[in-house]
């Protein structure tokens, strides 16, 4: 068959990436594909920076639209991350019946459904296995590999970023602010790292999988979503003497009623495996009523590994090219008249258990006093750390854990507790996961 020409939008390190990909492994990806595949135009901002990949036949340009209407190029690869001009772009090479492979979760989790729609009706594809977790084929292990399970939950590490920052504070004793220059430095998070620690960027890969997992819309703005820029280093210790990790988990799970879907720091039991992924990796944890818990385990970003999920997308796009659009793998995992609008439950429904950390007066009765108020919620007490008071301030630190409990009680049973006389700070909440059925 002839060459597959692709077009590339973006020349940085994950647009780099693609091109060493296909030049290091051209024989293996065409045996898997059935034809080679080139790169022959490619688009960047700035023509004269370095690059980390050879250049060799790529015509280059500073105007992506160009790429994206030549008409020898096939399929358009987007690498160039943000909304704008990324969205068009894409749009326009819908409209002219190309298939799109993009990296972009932020894009597909707020304008999915629209280009899904418009794919479909052109008759072409948007590939995304890039969007989620860098390297980890877990779009391909939902959509394809689990198809004969009903998913029940799946939860995630899915923010490299945030993990470099929690494994640190927990091993190294140090604070949220220390580590997070650290990672700035390193180029694990941007000089903004709101997205990566206020988990923005983990809630647009969370609603991606959330809707493949149960075949309904994306519907980024239904994900619940906590930082971890307020977390404090005792918390990580105290949370380790309890036998526990905290990391910032992604969590997803259908009910009858509808669909959870948060994004907060939890504490998870350490022997989970989950618990047990450290540093910039990622891992997705999945749930099917088939095959039990599967876990999946790797990098989630750099230029090697998301290029790896790029070029897997492209060889399936090579191998589908002349089918029936109808017959190919669905985006959503259900063909597109079976996708259900689930609704989505508020977080004052959802039930989980609570790490609760109280400064309170060191004085006789101040135990029992907090130990009445969260019985008279109904909320039981499973572990209790208590530690000697200052000498300076004579408050003393107490750490709960509770057994799951609805969020809207607990809310309520913490508004309580905080107007108790003893209570000298604001109370610090985690939520707590088993990570079992």
């Amino acid at each position: 068959m002839p060459p597959l020409r692709v077009g590339l939008l973006g020349l940085g390190t994950v647009g780099g990436g693609v091109v060493n990909v296909l030049t290091r492994n051209a024989e293996d990806i065409a045996r898997r594909s059935g034809r080679r595949i080139d790169v022959i135009h490619a688009s960047a901002r700035n023509l004269g920076a370095p690059r980390i990949c050879p250049l060799d036949g790529i015509l280059l340009t500073t105007n992506p639209m160009d790429v994206v209407e030549n008409p020898n190029v096939d399929v358009i690869i987007e690498v160039m991350g943000g909304m704008t001009p990324a969205s068009m772009l894409i749009r326009r090479a819908l409209e002219l019946g190309k298939p799109v492979i993009t990296a972009n979760k932020a894009l597909i989790a707020h304008e999915g459904n629209e280009l899904f729609a418009l794919a479909q009706a052109k008759g072409t594809v948007v590939a995304f296995e890039a969007a989620v977790a860098g390297g980890i084929p877990i779009i391909k292990a939902i959509r394809e590999g689990l198809a004969g399970n009903r998913i029940e939950w799946l939860a995630g590490i899915i923010n490299g970023t945030g993990n470099f920052i929690l494994t640190a504070m927990r091993d190294e004793g140090r604070s949220f602010s220390d580590v997070l220059a650290e990672a700035q430095k390193l180029g694990y998070a941007e000089a903004d790292p709101t997205f990566d620690v206020e988990g923005i960027d983990a809630a647009h890969k969370l609603s991606i999988l959330a809707a493949i997992a149960f075949g309904m819309p994306l519907k980024f703005d239904g994900v619940y979503t906590e930082g971890i820029s307020t977390l404090k280093t005792e918390d990580v210790r105290y949370a380790r003497e309890l036998g526990y990790q905290i990391k910032h988990l992604g969590f997803a799970r259908r009910h009858e009623n509808g669909v959870e879907m948060r994004v907060h720091p939890t504490l998870i039991p350490e022997r989970r495996l989950l618990a047990n992924v450290d540093g910039v990796k990622n891992a997705v944890l999945v749930w099917g009523d088939a095959v039990g818990p599967t876990l999946y385990y790797g990098a989630g970003a750099g230029a090697d590994p998301t290029a790896s999920a790029v070029v897997a997308d492209l060889v399936d796009v090579a191998r589908t090219l002349t089918a029936d659009p109808n017959h190919r793998v669905p985006h959503l995992a259900v063909v597109p008249d079976q996708v259900t609008d689930l609704p989505i439950l508020p977080m004052d429904e959802i039930q989980t258990g609570y790490y609760l950390r109280l400064t309170v007066l060191d004085q006789p009765g101040v135990l029992a006093n907090i130990a009445r108020t969260l019985a008279d919620f109904g909320i039981n007490i499973e572990a209790m750390i208590q530690k000697e008071a200052s000498n300076e301030t004579l408050h003393l630190p107490i750490v709960l854990l509770t057994h799951p409990m609805r969020e809207a009680i607990m809310n309520a049973a913490i508004e309580s507790l905080q107007a108790l006389g003893e209570v000298c700070a604001p109370i610090v909440r985690l939520r707590v996961e088993s990570l079992v059925s």
